[in-house]
Protein backbone atom coordinates (compact mmCIF):
# COMPACT_ATOMS: atom_id res chain seq x y z
CA UNK A 1 0.00 0.00 0.00
CA UNK A 2 1.42 3.27 -1.11
CA UNK A 3 1.89 5.92 1.44
CA UNK A 4 0.50 9.47 1.27
CA UNK A 5 3.17 12.00 1.54
CA UNK A 6 3.08 14.42 3.94
CA UNK A 7 1.87 17.81 2.53
CA UNK A 8 4.44 20.60 3.82
CA UNK A 9 2.57 23.60 2.44
CA UNK A 10 -0.91 22.54 4.14
CA UNK A 11 1.40 22.27 7.61
CA UNK A 12 2.67 25.63 6.67
CA UNK A 13 -0.67 27.02 6.77
CA UNK A 14 -1.78 25.66 9.48
CA UNK A 15 0.76 26.63 11.63
CA UNK A 16 0.44 30.37 10.42
CA UNK A 17 -3.13 30.42 11.81
CA UNK A 18 -5.23 33.52 11.82
CA UNK A 19 -3.23 36.53 12.80
CA UNK A 20 -0.01 34.70 13.02
CA UNK A 21 -0.96 32.53 16.08
CA UNK A 22 0.77 29.48 15.53
CA UNK A 23 0.04 26.55 17.76
CA UNK A 24 2.22 25.64 20.16
CA UNK A 25 2.56 21.71 19.75
CA UNK A 26 2.92 22.65 15.62
CA UNK A 27 5.84 25.26 16.30
CA UNK A 28 7.38 22.95 18.61
CA UNK A 29 7.06 20.01 16.28
CA UNK A 30 8.75 22.25 13.63
CA UNK A 31 11.29 23.07 16.31
CA UNK A 32 12.59 19.45 15.77
CA UNK A 33 13.93 19.81 12.61
CA UNK A 34 15.11 23.69 12.27
CA UNK A 35 18.49 24.72 14.10
CA UNK A 36 16.76 27.03 16.34
CA UNK A 37 19.45 29.94 17.82
CA UNK A 38 20.11 32.79 20.18
CA UNK A 39 21.36 36.01 18.88
CA UNK A 40 23.31 38.81 20.49
CA UNK A 41 22.64 41.28 18.20
CA UNK A 42 25.69 43.89 19.42
CA UNK A 43 26.84 46.97 17.76
CA UNK A 44 30.51 46.51 17.51
CA UNK A 45 30.12 41.88 17.42
CA UNK A 46 27.21 39.76 16.76
CA UNK A 47 27.17 35.99 18.39
CA UNK A 48 25.15 33.31 17.69
CA UNK A 49 24.68 30.42 19.88
CA UNK A 50 22.71 26.57 19.19
CA UNK A 51 21.17 25.36 22.12
CA UNK A 52 23.50 21.89 22.71
CA UNK A 53 26.39 23.61 20.88
CA UNK A 54 27.40 27.01 22.78
CA UNK A 55 28.58 30.15 20.57
CA UNK A 56 29.22 28.74 17.00
CA UNK A 57 29.50 32.37 15.33
CA UNK A 58 31.29 35.36 16.54
CA UNK A 59 31.73 37.92 13.69
CA UNK A 60 31.72 41.87 14.21
CA UNK A 61 28.88 43.58 12.86
CA UNK A 62 30.26 45.01 9.37
CA UNK A 63 28.67 44.97 6.17
CA UNK A 64 30.75 45.84 3.03
CA UNK A 65 28.40 46.96 0.34
CA UNK A 66 28.52 49.07 -3.03
CA UNK A 67 28.48 52.65 -2.30
CA UNK A 68 25.24 54.65 -3.26
CA UNK A 69 23.31 51.15 -2.96
CA UNK A 70 22.31 48.54 -0.55
CA UNK A 71 24.20 45.76 -2.50
CA UNK A 72 26.09 43.38 -0.08
CA UNK A 73 29.52 42.70 -1.85
CA UNK A 74 30.53 39.27 -2.47
CA UNK A 75 26.97 38.03 -3.74
CA UNK A 76 25.87 38.81 -0.18
CA UNK A 77 29.03 37.38 1.66
CA UNK A 78 30.91 40.29 2.69
CA UNK A 79 30.02 40.58 5.99
CA UNK A 80 31.48 39.99 9.32
CA UNK A 81 34.95 39.51 9.65
CA UNK A 82 35.18 40.03 5.70
CA UNK A 83 34.03 43.17 5.63
CA UNK A 84 35.50 44.38 9.07
CA UNK A 85 39.05 44.12 7.44
CA UNK A 86 38.06 46.70 5.25
CA UNK A 87 37.25 49.49 8.00
CA UNK A 88 38.60 52.63 7.12
CA UNK A 89 40.26 51.16 4.24
CA UNK A 90 37.64 51.26 1.41
CA UNK A 91 38.21 52.87 -2.28
CA UNK A 92 35.63 55.11 -3.24
CA UNK A 93 33.31 52.79 -5.01
CA UNK A 94 32.96 50.44 -1.26
CA UNK A 95 31.17 51.53 1.85
CA UNK A 96 31.43 49.32 4.65
CA UNK A 97 29.17 49.84 7.18
CA UNK A 98 28.07 49.14 10.98
CA UNK A 99 24.58 49.24 10.41
CA UNK A 100 23.45 49.48 14.25
CA UNK A 101 24.25 52.38 16.69
CA UNK A 102 23.94 52.32 20.75
CA UNK A 103 22.33 48.87 20.32
CA UNK A 104 19.61 49.28 17.94
CA UNK A 105 19.19 49.17 14.21
CA UNK A 106 20.47 52.22 12.53
CA UNK A 107 20.45 50.90 8.71
CA UNK A 108 17.12 48.58 8.03
CA UNK A 109 18.12 47.27 4.82
CA UNK A 110 21.99 46.13 5.67
CA UNK A 111 20.74 44.54 9.24
CA UNK A 112 18.34 42.54 7.25
CA UNK A 113 20.94 41.47 4.93
CA UNK A 114 23.41 41.03 7.86
CA UNK A 115 21.21 38.43 10.06
CA UNK A 116 19.80 36.80 6.70
CA UNK A 117 24.01 36.03 6.09
CA UNK A 118 24.37 35.07 9.78
CA UNK A 119 21.36 33.18 9.85
CA UNK A 120 22.05 30.93 6.67
CA UNK A 121 25.78 30.92 7.53
CA UNK A 122 25.00 28.67 11.03
CA UNK A 123 21.17 27.27 9.81
CA UNK A 124 22.55 26.12 6.24
CA UNK A 125 20.97 27.35 2.91
CA UNK A 126 19.59 24.25 2.45
CA UNK A 127 17.38 23.38 5.76
CA UNK A 128 13.97 23.47 4.16
CA UNK A 129 12.54 25.13 8.36
CA UNK A 130 13.02 27.91 9.06
CA UNK A 131 14.44 28.45 12.67
CA UNK A 132 12.96 30.16 16.05
CA UNK A 133 15.20 32.85 16.75
CA UNK A 134 15.55 34.57 20.03
CA UNK A 135 17.14 38.03 20.14
CA UNK A 136 18.87 39.91 23.13
CA UNK A 137 18.08 43.50 22.57
CA UNK A 138 18.79 46.74 24.90
CA UNK A 139 16.90 46.81 27.94
CA UNK A 140 15.73 50.96 26.61
CA UNK A 141 15.01 50.24 23.09
CA UNK A 142 11.52 52.06 21.72
CA UNK A 143 8.57 49.98 20.51
CA UNK A 144 9.52 50.99 17.38
CA UNK A 145 12.89 49.78 17.16
CA UNK A 146 11.44 46.38 18.62
CA UNK A 147 9.33 46.03 15.71
CA UNK A 148 12.93 47.28 13.61
CA UNK A 149 14.81 44.53 15.13
CA UNK A 150 11.86 41.77 14.60
CA UNK A 151 11.01 42.79 10.34
CA UNK A 152 14.90 42.34 10.27
CA UNK A 153 14.76 39.20 11.46
CA UNK A 154 11.61 37.86 9.75
CA UNK A 155 12.63 39.33 6.62
CA UNK A 156 16.05 37.76 6.86
CA UNK A 157 14.88 33.86 7.33
CA UNK A 158 13.67 33.60 11.05
CA UNK A 159 9.99 31.34 11.47
CA UNK A 160 9.36 33.00 14.99
CA UNK A 161 10.88 35.93 16.72
CA UNK A 162 11.12 36.53 20.63
CA UNK A 163 13.40 39.65 22.03
CA UNK A 164 14.91 39.42 25.68
CA UNK A 165 16.26 42.30 27.68
CA UNK A 166 19.80 41.81 27.61
CA UNK A 167 20.61 42.36 31.48
CA UNK A 168 18.23 39.14 31.58
CA UNK A 169 20.12 37.24 29.05
CA UNK A 170 23.18 38.29 30.77
CA UNK A 171 21.87 37.51 34.02
CA UNK A 172 20.80 33.80 32.67
CA UNK A 173 24.31 33.45 30.68
CA UNK A 174 26.37 34.49 33.73
CA UNK A 175 24.53 31.84 35.60
CA UNK A 176 23.22 34.26 38.53
CA UNK A 177 20.03 33.03 40.49
CA UNK A 178 17.72 35.61 38.79
CA UNK A 179 14.86 33.38 38.98
CA UNK A 180 14.94 33.41 42.91
CA UNK A 181 13.61 36.08 45.44
CA UNK A 182 17.15 37.56 45.95
CA UNK A 183 18.53 40.56 44.54
CA UNK A 184 20.90 39.96 41.33
CA UNK A 185 22.97 42.63 39.55
CA UNK A 186 24.51 42.50 36.45
CA UNK A 187 26.11 45.51 34.70
CA UNK A 188 26.83 44.50 30.61
CA UNK A 189 29.46 46.98 29.06
CA UNK A 190 28.74 46.54 25.19
CA UNK A 191 29.66 48.37 22.33
CA UNK A 192 27.19 50.85 21.76
CA UNK A 193 25.24 50.66 25.28
CA UNK A 194 25.86 49.91 29.27
CA UNK A 195 22.70 48.05 30.62
CA UNK A 196 22.87 47.94 34.31
CA UNK A 197 20.27 46.07 36.03
CA UNK A 198 18.80 44.39 39.42
CA UNK A 199 16.94 41.45 39.06
CA UNK A 200 14.74 39.47 40.89
CA UNK A 201 11.93 36.62 40.64
CA UNK A 202 12.87 36.09 36.54
CA UNK A 203 12.31 40.09 36.25
CA UNK A 204 13.95 43.35 36.10
CA UNK A 205 13.15 45.23 39.52
CA UNK A 206 16.04 48.40 38.26
CA UNK A 207 17.18 49.30 35.17
CA UNK A 208 19.08 51.92 33.85
CA UNK A 209 20.60 51.93 30.28
CA UNK A 210 23.32 54.22 28.81
CA UNK A 211 24.62 54.66 25.49
CA UNK A 212 27.80 54.96 26.48
CA UNK A 213 30.02 51.70 25.83
CA UNK A 214 33.02 50.55 24.37
CA UNK A 215 32.73 52.74 21.07
CA UNK A 216 32.82 55.37 23.20
CA UNK A 217 36.01 54.25 24.90
CA UNK A 218 37.65 53.93 21.66
CA UNK A 219 36.72 57.28 20.46
CA UNK A 220 38.31 59.12 23.52
CA UNK A 221 41.33 57.62 22.45
CA UNK A 222 41.08 58.94 19.14
CA UNK A 223 40.47 62.40 20.95
CA UNK A 224 43.60 61.98 22.86
CA UNK A 225 45.54 61.62 20.23
CA UNK A 226 44.70 64.38 17.79
CA UNK A 227 45.18 66.88 20.87
CA UNK A 228 48.33 65.49 22.75
CA UNK A 229 49.74 64.32 19.06
CA UNK A 230 48.26 66.17 16.13
CA UNK A 231 48.08 62.38 15.06
CA UNK A 232 44.73 61.07 13.47
CA UNK A 233 43.66 56.92 14.18
CA UNK A 234 41.16 55.37 13.20
CA UNK A 235 38.67 53.21 14.80
CA UNK A 236 39.96 49.85 14.62
CA UNK A 237 43.58 51.14 16.18
CA UNK A 238 42.26 52.82 18.66
CA UNK A 239 40.20 49.59 19.70
CA UNK A 240 43.83 48.02 19.70
CA UNK A 241 45.43 49.98 21.69
CA UNK A 242 41.98 49.99 24.67
CA UNK A 243 42.62 45.97 24.26
CA UNK A 244 46.34 45.79 24.41
CA UNK A 245 47.10 48.59 27.37
CA UNK A 246 44.05 49.93 28.16
CA UNK A 247 43.05 49.91 31.96
CA UNK A 248 41.54 52.50 34.60
CA UNK A 249 44.62 52.84 36.41
CA UNK A 250 44.95 50.10 38.73
CA UNK A 251 48.59 48.66 36.86
CA UNK A 252 52.02 49.67 38.35
CA UNK A 253 53.54 49.35 35.40
CA UNK A 254 53.18 51.76 32.75
CA UNK A 255 53.30 49.68 28.91
CA UNK A 256 53.93 51.82 26.22
CA UNK A 257 53.07 50.55 22.32
CA UNK A 258 53.84 52.28 18.61
CA UNK A 259 51.30 54.02 17.10
CA UNK A 260 50.44 54.74 13.40
CA UNK A 261 48.37 57.16 11.66
CA UNK A 262 48.25 60.17 9.57
CA UNK A 263 49.86 63.81 11.32
CA UNK A 264 47.33 66.58 11.34
CA UNK A 265 49.64 69.26 10.34
CA UNK A 266 51.81 68.05 7.47
CA UNK A 267 49.39 65.57 6.28
CA UNK A 268 51.77 62.74 5.87
CA UNK A 269 51.79 59.03 7.51
CA UNK A 270 53.86 58.96 11.24
CA UNK A 271 53.97 56.99 14.19
CA UNK A 272 54.09 57.82 17.66
CA UNK A 273 54.84 56.04 21.10
CA UNK A 274 51.74 56.19 24.12
CA UNK A 275 51.79 55.11 27.16
CA UNK A 276 49.38 53.08 29.69
CA UNK A 277 48.64 55.52 31.70
CA UNK A 278 47.94 57.76 28.93
CA UNK A 279 45.03 55.73 27.52
CA UNK A 280 43.86 55.85 31.20
CA UNK A 281 43.52 59.33 31.22
CA UNK A 282 41.60 59.21 28.17
CA UNK A 283 39.31 56.65 29.51
CA UNK A 284 38.33 58.56 32.39
CA UNK A 285 35.51 60.50 31.38
CA UNK A 286 33.54 57.10 29.80
CA UNK A 287 34.35 54.89 32.42
CA UNK A 288 33.17 57.83 35.00
CA UNK A 289 29.24 57.93 33.51
CA UNK A 290 29.34 53.78 33.88
CA UNK A 291 29.98 54.09 37.51
CA UNK A 292 27.91 57.02 37.75
CA UNK A 293 25.47 54.88 36.04
CA UNK A 294 26.04 52.32 38.48
CA UNK A 295 25.77 54.65 41.59
CA UNK A 296 22.54 55.47 40.65
CA UNK A 297 20.64 52.57 40.06
CA UNK A 298 21.79 51.12 43.75
CA UNK A 299 20.11 54.55 44.47
CA UNK A 300 16.63 53.47 43.11
CA UNK A 301 16.83 49.71 44.51
CA UNK A 302 14.48 48.92 47.66
CA UNK A 303 16.07 48.31 50.97
CA UNK A 304 15.20 44.76 50.48
CA UNK A 305 17.10 44.16 47.22
CA UNK A 306 20.03 46.51 48.57
CA UNK A 307 20.28 44.55 51.41
CA UNK A 308 20.69 41.05 49.29
CA UNK A 309 23.54 42.90 46.51
CA UNK A 310 25.23 43.86 49.74
CA UNK A 311 26.06 39.94 49.99
CA UNK A 312 26.02 39.20 46.46
CA UNK A 313 27.64 41.95 44.73
CA UNK A 314 27.72 43.38 41.28
CA UNK A 315 28.48 41.20 38.28
CA UNK A 316 30.09 42.63 34.71
CA UNK A 317 29.36 40.94 31.43
CA UNK A 318 30.04 42.60 28.37
CA UNK A 319 33.79 43.07 26.22
CA UNK A 320 34.03 46.21 28.21
CA UNK A 321 33.97 44.38 31.54
CA UNK A 322 37.71 42.89 30.16
CA UNK A 323 39.28 46.57 30.97
CA UNK A 324 41.67 46.01 33.31
CA UNK A 325 40.88 47.48 37.06
CA UNK A 326 37.79 48.32 36.44
CA UNK A 327 36.58 45.62 39.04
CA UNK A 328 38.72 47.26 41.59
CA UNK A 329 37.31 50.55 40.20
CA UNK A 330 33.91 50.01 40.57
CA UNK A 331 34.59 48.17 43.57
CA UNK A 332 35.97 51.08 45.21
CA UNK A 333 33.62 53.87 44.27
CA UNK A 334 30.04 51.06 45.79
CA UNK A 335 32.12 49.57 48.39
CA UNK A 336 30.37 46.37 46.70
CA UNK A 337 32.43 43.02 45.56
CA UNK A 338 32.47 42.98 41.98
CA UNK A 339 33.37 39.77 39.92
CA UNK A 340 33.65 39.39 36.28
CA UNK A 341 31.52 36.63 35.26
CA UNK A 342 33.11 33.76 33.42
CA UNK A 343 33.42 34.23 29.68
CA UNK A 344 32.04 37.86 29.61
CA UNK A 345 31.92 38.47 26.13
CA UNK A 346 29.78 35.65 25.02
CA UNK A 347 27.56 35.89 28.45
CA UNK A 348 24.35 37.34 26.51
CA UNK A 349 24.61 35.11 23.50
CA UNK A 350 24.74 31.81 26.42
CA UNK A 351 21.78 33.35 27.87
CA UNK A 352 19.72 33.64 24.71
CA UNK A 353 20.70 29.94 24.02
CA UNK A 354 19.38 28.23 27.51
CA UNK A 355 16.10 30.76 26.80
CA UNK A 356 15.86 28.36 23.88
CA UNK A 357 16.13 25.45 26.08
CA UNK A 358 13.42 26.51 28.52
CA UNK A 359 11.17 28.06 26.21
CA UNK A 360 8.24 26.98 27.52
CA UNK A 361 8.78 27.80 30.99
CA UNK A 362 10.38 31.31 30.18
CA UNK A 363 8.26 32.32 27.19
CA UNK A 364 5.87 35.02 29.05
CA UNK A 365 8.94 36.46 30.20
CA UNK A 366 9.84 37.40 26.28
CA UNK A 367 8.67 39.50 23.71
CA UNK A 368 7.61 38.14 21.02
CA UNK A 369 6.57 38.82 17.22
CA UNK A 370 2.68 37.47 17.21
CA UNK A 371 2.31 39.13 20.53
CA UNK A 372 3.51 42.76 19.42
CA UNK A 373 0.67 42.13 16.44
Amino acid sequence: MRHARPNVFALQQILKGSKGCKPVIFDSLLGMFSVDMGIDLGTCNTLVCVKGEGVVLNEPSVVAVKRGTNRVLDNGNAVGLVAKEMLGKTPGSINAIRPLKNGVIADFDITEAMLGYFIRKVHGRHNFFRPRVVIAVPSGITAVEKRAVYNSAERAGARRVFLVDEPMAAGIGAGLPIAEPTASMIVDIGGGTTEVAIMSLADIAVCESIRVAGDDMDEAIINHMRRTYNLMIGLQTAEALKIEIGSVGIDDVDEQREVRGRDLVSGLPRKSIVSSQEICEALKEPIGQIIDCVIRTLEKAEPELAADIVENGIHLAGGGALLRGLDEVMERSTGLSVTVVDDALSCVARGTAIYLENLAMWKDTLDSDIDDL
